[in-house]
């Protein structure tokens, strides 16, 4: 097996938290200038973490590496949860942007939950 059986890109829940990034980034892009370094910034950092720390958790040979780094994941994703649901209150978000958002959250999550126990009875690691 190669690295490249094992690429994160080929994981659906890298793909879905990937579009989840990318649609925080294009949201937020409509944000108050004001939030441009508070709460802005704060979305975009949680959300490409969410990514990064998937591919990362992948490519861990160790199960307890591998399920750290999902965890982190999962941190992250609620972190952008919570971040939707005040600039949804805020009115920085409209309620089919909350809507979007929320069911990607739920998706991802999902996803994250399966790819978590999955690797935790992965045999191939150890």
């Amino acid at each position: 097996m190669n690295i490249y059986d094992r690429s994160f890109r080929r994981l659906i829940v890298w793909r879905e938290a990937k579009k989840l990034t990318i649609n925080i980034y294009q949201m937020t892009k409509r944000f108050p200038k004001e939030e441009k370094y508070s709460m802005t910034n704060q979305m975009r950092r949680a959300a490409n973490s969410i990514m990064a720390n998937i591919a990362e958790g992948n490519e861990r040979k160790s199960k307890n590496d591998c399920c750290r780094f999902l965890e982190v994941a999962r941190g992250s994703l609620v972190e952008v949860d919570c971040f939707i649901d005040l600039a949804y209150e805020l009115t920085y978000l409209s309620d089919t942007d909350f809507k979007t958002l929320s069911d990607q959250i739920a998706k991802t999550g999902y996803l994250l939950h399966q790819f978590s126990e999955a690797q935790e009875r992965n045999p191939m690691r150890k």
